[in-house]
């Protein structure tokens, strides 16, 4: 879960902030705040994962808070003008959005919270346990989609349809199989062919260049022979 407070010192954007928070499983909003020095309390009073904020604010600006700070949340800029964003991004901001904001785009920027979270817990504590699903973009909105459940992935130029047990209809998400890649543990999946990555664990058999998932023959490339076998030579 990502603790977010929403800043902006204009109160239909506060609730537009809210209303488009409270849509997205993993976002929690923990406070909404007018302006820096409310934020500021805000912060000291708890633990803040995310901020959302507006630039242009009486009293102190959305660049000027944020330089102020010395620990330093995720930040995703949401303002009406869009001649700050170089100097947001030399601030490390994860996001630039400029109103009025498409929840789909709100969406993609909560999204890479959500990524870079997962990536500093993983450089923090590599040992540790990380929940076993991932959220995927699919049909304008983030579906929660248990690891253990994929059977394979398939590529599909730009997009990408993740096949899982239990159901005839695979999820169609906008995402390469690189990207999609990246996200899974690498010692569970793997990629046997330039449009296929696989769940190790679903293989049912393995006969010369096919690999039998259920009822699915899946093509292995000999490009990825090496590989593949490599690793179902250490599963157990």
């Amino acid at each position: 879960m990502i603790r977010c407070l929403a800043i902006d010192d204009e109160t239909p954007a506060l609730d537009i902030l809210e209303d488009n928070i409270r849509q997205i499983p993993f976002l929690q909003l923990v406070g909404k705040c007018k302006n820096a020095y409310a934020a500021m309390e805000a912060i000291r009073q708890e633990p803040v994962d995310l901020l959302f904020l507006d630039i242009e604010m009486p009293g102190i600006s959305g660049l000027s808070f944020l330089k102020s700070l010395s620990n330093k949340p995720m930040v995703i800029f949401i303002t009406a003008y869009r001649n700050y964003a170089v100097e947001g991004f030399d601030l490390d901001v994860l996001d630039y959005l400029v109103k009025p904001v498409s929840f789909d785009r709100f969406l993609k920027a909560a999204g890479k919270a959500l990524e870079y979270q997962g990536f500093k817990q993983r450089e923090e504590n590599p040992n540790s346990n990380y929940p076993d699903y991932l959220f995927i973009h699919t049909e304008y909105q983030l579906t929660k989609v248990f690891i253990h459940e994929i059977e394979h992935i398939e590529g599909l130029r730009n997009y990408i349809r993740i096949h899982l047990t239990g159901t005839s209809k695979p999820l169609l998400s906008k995402l390469s199989l690189k990207a999609i890649e990246e996200k899974l543990p690498a010692g569970k999946f793997a990629r046997v062919h330039k449009s296929f990555i696989v769940m190790l664990d679903k293989i049912s058999s393995v006969r010369n260049d096919i690999i039998r998932i259920g009822s699915r023959d899946i093509p292995l490339s000999r490009s990825c022979r090496e590989d593949f076998f490599q690793k179902i030579g250490s599963v157990r």
